[in-house]
């Protein structure tokens, strides 16, 4: 989300020309067709084992992605908290810019941060540092946080409770990493067209590349679809949204009445609220209240667990990127989605696009998860892509997703093992606003 503070990824710039663009779209709508059910897809199989035999029984996909953390920064403590399968955080410090002892990974309590991280393209690029992932504290310096000691931070359950209830009983990846080592809107672009089309800031202008919200249309059997918005978000930049918006882009209050009513559509890209005070923001973005955005995704998943359209449905809940903070996994080779070099000045040694950026949390919210699994293929934005594309028989988009695991190893599509699962309660503590208003006032 383009916000009114800068991690210097670009994330600053251009929130009036955007909130612009999203005014050319109409929110409120008529509503959309009912969802078909485009069954018999062939099966597929995942490169890691998983098989796609069965996928017909998900006739409801749900894609929820939240901003700016990193897998260590919420999850490093889940295999001490009940999922010990999960990868454990290593030990290894980042360098004190200030020439003091070495920084270690320490656990905060306080929901909001100082400052925002850096999470732009040569940014994340020199955090990862050629894969010994120590440069965080040395690019997050901030007059507030002189040592970046900021980026070594992380959670554990008793501040995401809800967070560390559902990893514990539905199906969590601990190899999902970011698209691309830079911002929001190239990491946005591959989980909606497969490349970030050279792009590796976030420009704020109306695009014309192909998205799979157009591949769904001119699929042989057109897959219904919907936008469900908060407020602004990367999807509104698209001009094939723009074009398509009555009867695809609504208010989030409509997901919510589609899911009571189980009028859900087969695919719904859902969008928190990335604009206010750090105590209303609901898209966890740094320096927001990270209980108000998990509080909110509490909400949309309840919503859907309570449907009549959960027995067929599966949800995606992803970051779109670390947003700066450290994660002790070195990125792997990616296969660069076309031929398309990133724009970047002359000179700059980060001058292709390929290899993954720094690794996110994803869970899968679904009857048939996996129950209490934790799957270690490697995946990416553009597997999100290709789960859809396998299920609804949608050709790739580029050569990214067309190599993409489609996460299926996620998925037990022989048993729906979670038909009534527990939603873990997701509180909003009072001190935690206090401390995020005396941080921000």
């Amino acid at each position: 989300m383009v916000r009114r503070r800068n991690g210097r990824g670009g994330v600053g710039l251009g929130v009036r020309a955007f909130v612009a663009v999203s005014v050319i779209v109409p929110t409120a709508v008529v509503a959309g067709a009912n969802p078909g059910g485009a069954k018999g897809t062939p099966a597929a199989r995942s490169a890691q084992g998983g098989s796609s035999g069965g996928i017909a029984n998900i006739d409801h996909v749900v894609v929820l992605t939240q901003e700016n953390r990193s897998f260590d920064s919420y999850f490093s403590q889940l295999h001490f908290e009940g999922q010990p399968k999960s990868s454990v955080e290593s030990a290894k410090p980042n360098p004190n810019p200030l020439g003091g002892l070495p920084i270690h990974p320490f656990l905060t309590t306080n929901p909001c941060t100082t400052a925002d991280l850096n999470h732009g393209w040569d940014g994340t690029h020199n955090e990862i540092n050629g894969g010994r992932m120590d440069g965080f504290t040395t690019q997050n310096e901030d007059p507030t946080d002189p040592t970046g000691s900021r980026t070594m931070g992380f959670y554990d359950r008793r501040t995401l409770p809800f967070y560390y209830g559902i990893a514990n009983e539905f199906s969590i990846a601990d190899r999902y990493f970011a698209s691309v080592p830079g911002p929001t809107f190239p990491n946005r672009f591959y989980l909606l067209t497969g490349t970030s089309f050279g792009y590796t800031s976030n420009v704020v202008k109306t695009y014309t590349q192909k998205t799979i919200f157009q591949s769904l249309d001119e699929a042989t059997t057109p897959v219904s679809w919907k936008i469900y918005l908060a407020s602004a978000q990367v999807e509104l930049l698209f001009k094939y949204v723009q074009d398509h918006a009555a009867g695809h882009v609504f208010p989030i209050s409509q997901y919510f009445t589609d899911a009571a009513n189980g009028t859900l559509p087969q695919v719904s890209f859902v969008e928190s609220n990335g604009f206010g005070t750090v105590n209303t923001e609901t898209d966890e973005h740094p320096p927001a209240n990270v209980q108000v955005g998990e509080k909110f995704t509490h909400d949309i998943i309840g919503a859907l667990v309570n449907s009549p359209d959960w027995a067929s449905a599966a949800m995606f809940l992803t970051y779109d990127e670390h947003g700066g903070y450290y994660d002790h996994v070195s990125p792997p080779a990616a296969v660069p989605p076309d031929n398309i070099p990133p724009m970047v000045s002359p000179g700059d040694p980060f001058n292709a696009f390929n290899r993954y950026g720094v690794r996110v949390p994803a869970t899968v919210i679904s009857p048939y998860s996996n129950p209490h699994h934790v799957s270690h293929v490697v995946y990416d934005h553009t597997s999100i892509l290709k789960f859809i594309e396998t299920r609804f028989g949608v050709l790739p988009l580029t050569r990214r997703d067309a190599a993409a695991d489609p996460m299926l190893d996620m998925f037990d599509f022989n048993h729906a093992s979670l038909l009534h699962p527990i939603v873990p309660d997701a509180p909003v503590d009072p001190a935690g606003i206090a401390a995020c208003n005396a941080l921000h006032p």
